[in-house]
């Protein structure tokens, strides 16, 4: 028995993708609709993926933890008294609101010198509450407690509160506050020293 040789279709007959009069077929249709989803479903991935890896650039925010930020006039800030003040950092996401709002202690000590404390505690970051009857700092979460200074009186914290550098123009204070200062920071290594009560 001979076997037939295998049918070959002739150079003129239409792709596997349309029908003999040259219409696109099912499978065909299917077949674009599918790519087509697909490279949908890609796009609508990637657009976000991509606006976060650029967001820093767009946004001109490289460098927004080094913007120094006013806190108020010094005349707001009575000699020998420790105040709590608010400022927006200015690393921040439209989205964030009301939570962009940090707080901090300034203390003036004496004229023009100022100590602006971090209200985060150095343990956990708990927030620290001034208590002036006693001239202390206290964190209501683990105990610890900071002097007037700001250096280490008691409990859990290995250190004292985290400063943020400052500087007086026009009769404003301004800091340094888009990064929390604590003694792997950034402003530690462009100062080239250690912050204050580290």
């Amino acid at each position: 028995m001979a076997t037939q040789p295998a049918l070959v279709p002739p150079n003129n007959a239409p792709p596997n993708n349309t029908t003999p009069d040259g219409t696109i077929s099912r499978r065909g249709f299917f077949m674009k609709l599918g790519i087509l989803f697909n490279c949908l479903a890609a796009g609508v991935l990637a657009v976000p993926i991509v606006g976060f890896l650029l967001s820093s650039i767009t946004r001109g925010r490289a460098n927004g933890y080094l913007s120094w930020v006013p806190l108020g006039k010094v005349s707001e800030f009575p000699e020998g008294e420790t105040r709590l003040a608010t400022f927006q950092n200015p690393y921040v996401m439209p989205t964030d609101g009301k939570t962009a709002d940090t707080a901090c202690w300034v203390r003036r000590i004496a004229g023009e010198q100022f100590q602006i404390f971090a209200v985060n505690c150095a343990h956990l970051g708990c927030p620290v509450r001034w208590f002036p009857q006693s001239g202390l700092f206290m964190c209501p979460c683990h105990g610890g407690a900071y002097y007037r200074d700001g250096s280490r009186a008691s409990g859990p914290p290995e250190r004292g509160l985290f400063e943020y550098p400052y500087k007086i123009e026009n009769g404003v204070i301004t800091i340094q506050a888009g990064e929390l200062p604590t003694p792997g920071a950034a402003i530690a290594e462009l100062t080239g020293e250690k912050p204050p009560c580290a």
